[in-house]
């Protein structure tokens, strides 16, 4: 079930209602879709910020208008004041159940891997996936176990497992985690191993330039 999002319609788009719009605590917002004229309306800045942090990013909203108007839309785009940060306009997107979308999700790297416990560093090159499939079948988040990976083991979009649910639509080759080896405790630091050179290089350059001086 869609979260419920209250919305009040908003005719006026001139400059002056937008501002008194969000002084009053409410962010001016547009809804719109393919082949469907625009609706402006306007809703509670606490209350969005709240639904969309408990649903997530891609949750599908009823926008429940004041007259009885519903509408089923993602959250689109938005745009926030600056300084502040403050949401100062809100895209919505009207969605139908059955039409396919393309959304990122976030990649969940799920648990210690056996290249971490042998000393191994975990790198995640990877943090989202493009996705595409129906408004109700989009995951909160895409989860990768990684307690069998060890030291040189890597996981591609490629190696995921295939699913009904949405079709994945990144590069297959491209790398989403990676297990490197640990540091070598005994490699000498930078400049290091040229310290001792240096000193027995410079005596000579000094001799070379005092027997020019003498031959003068």
């Amino acid at each position: 079930m869609a979260a419920v999002i209250q919305a009040k319609e908003r005719p006026d788009t001139r400059n002056s209602v937008t501002k008194s719009i969000r002084a009053e605590g409410f962010v001016p917002a547009v809804v719109y879709g393919k082949g469907k004229e625009p609706v402006t309306i306007s809703v509670e800045s606490m209350d969005l910020v709240k639904k969309v942090r408990d649903e997530g990013r891609n949750a599908v909203f009823s926008l429940q208008i004041e007259g009885g108007k519903s509408l089923d839309a993602m959250l689109y785009d938005y745009q926030t004041d600056s300084i502040k940060q403050d949401l100062t306009h809100i895209d919505f997107y009207l969605v139908d159940m059955s039409t396919e979308v393309d959304v990122e999700v976030t990649i969940n790297i799920d648990g210690e891997s056996k290249g971490e416990k042998e000393g191994g560093v975990l790198q995640q090159t990877l943090h989202t996936l493009n996705i595409r499939t129906t408004p109700n079948k989009i995951p909160d988040e895409i989860t990768i176990a990684s307690a069998e990976l060890e030291i040189g083991d890597s996981v591609t979009v490629g190696d995921l497992k295939t699913t009904q649910d949405y079709e994945i639509l990144d590069d297959d080759e491209s790398t989403i985690v990676t297990v490197l080896p640990p540091q070598q405790a005994d490699v000498p630091e930078v400049g290091e191993e040229g310290a001792a050179g240096d000193e027995q290089a410079e005596p000579e350059v000094i001799n070379d330039k005092s027997e020019g001086e003498n031959e003068e």
